[in-house]
């Protein structure tokens, strides 16, 4: 049989033929990836940030220099703790169950359970209590708490000044030539900006991506929409307010009445974010609770009066809570599985350099 020439055959024909264009491209004509890792973009089904991007643009050199200051211990006073050490990617950027209150420096316990920081471009406010209201200026408070960092931003900013690594990615990122505390928290706030967590299976479910729930998962969905997401609202699974949620009746820790000294406020805390909850326990402000189970069964039957408790967990009849069977829970835990965004967690653009 007689062989068939290479360029007889259609297909082999064209291939080559692309091939031989492509090769013969100049460098200036070279494609263009049209994904920029470095640029912020408020997903499909998410509302607009709330993080003032007009005078903090992302940038690659101003992200990268975010992402080595997020991890490195210069921040405290002692060169033992960095961001990372409670806010870890494996756990959304939460604290590991290993620490279910922040650990600092000389191994100081914090009061707190250290909260997810995805999402945050997203947020009017910051920390259980809602005590700071930019992004910009979260880093203050962990450099300056004597059970975080215990250091000072002058000492701080100090340190980044005496070193030649810094001077130079401050350079890159901003053309400055001395760093100042206003560019360092710039920094920080490009890199934990870009933590958007949108690719969950509930998104491409809501999104229409091709995924698919359960039987078990829209059960748990239509119970959460109905007993559940009157607080835990929107695509964000939360609706930023401080509530009462009948975990004491008493408080070493008053919550919100911290920054606003409102009574009313005494036992409020923010309801936070649901997203990726399946890997951010413990749970609550307090670490209380180790497992999701626990936390339903909390609101079920296990509330305490206090007279700040949020209305929407009292009865006509006087109850306290929310009424829930064990189908109900395991519907719900189900369901509540599908937030876990587990591209964003094995994401490498946030790996230590």
């Amino acid at each position: 049989m007689k062989k068939r020439s290479l360029w007889t055959s259609p297909v082999l024909y064209w291939a080559c033929f692309l091939l031989l264009i492509c090769t013969s491209c100049s460098d200036d004509d070279e494609p263009i990836d049209p994904i920029d890792r470095y640029e912020f973009v408020v997903p499909e089904n998410f509302p607009q940030p709330r993080y003032t991007f007009d005078n903090n643009p992302v940038t690659e050199e101003g992200f990268e220099l975010g992402k080595e200051l997020f991890y490195d211990p210069i921040l405290s006073r002692d060169g033992s703790v960095s961001c990372n050490n409670c806010h870890i990617q494996a756990t959304a950027f939460a604290d590991s169950p290993i620490h279910p209150l922040s650990v600092g420096v000389d191994n100081r316990l914090g009061i707190r359970n250290a909260p997810s920081l995805t999402n945050m471009a997203f947020f009017p406010e910051f920390f259980w209590d809602g005590g700071v209201t930019h992004l910009d200026f979260v880093p203050i408070n962990a450099i300056e708490a004597p059970f975080e960092f215990d250091e000072t931003v002058e000492n701080v900013v100090a340190k980044l000044n005496a070193k030649e690594k810094y001077k130079r990615m401050f350079r890159d990122a901003f053309g400055i030539e001395e760093i100042t505390l206003p560019f360092a928290l710039h920094a920080l706030s490009q890199f934990t900006n870009m933590m958007v967590s949108a690719n969950s299976k509930y998104d491409q479910y809501v999104r229409n991506e091709g995924a698919s729930f359960s039987v078990l998962e829209l059960e748990g969905m239509e119970i959460f929409q109905e007993k559940c997401a009157s607080c835990h609202a929107g695509e964000l699974f939360t609706d930023f307010s401080y509530r009462n949620n009948g975990l004491d009746s008493t408080f070493a820790d008053t919550g919100r009445n911290q920054i606003t000294a409102l009574e009313s406020d005494i036992g409020k805390f923010r309801v936070p974010s649901l997203r990726n909850v399946a890997l951010t326990a413990p749970y609550m402000h307090n670490a209380r609770f180790s497992t999701l189970k626990e936390v339903l069964d909390h609101y079920d039957d296990g509330m305490v009066h206090y007279e700040t408790i949020d209305e929407i967990f009292v009865a006509q009849d006087g109850r306290l809570g929310i009424d829930l069977d064990e189908n109900d829970k395991e519907a719900i835990i189900t369901f509540l599985n599908t937030l876990t965004d587990t591209e964003f967690v094995r994401d490498t653009l946030f790996f230590r350099n």
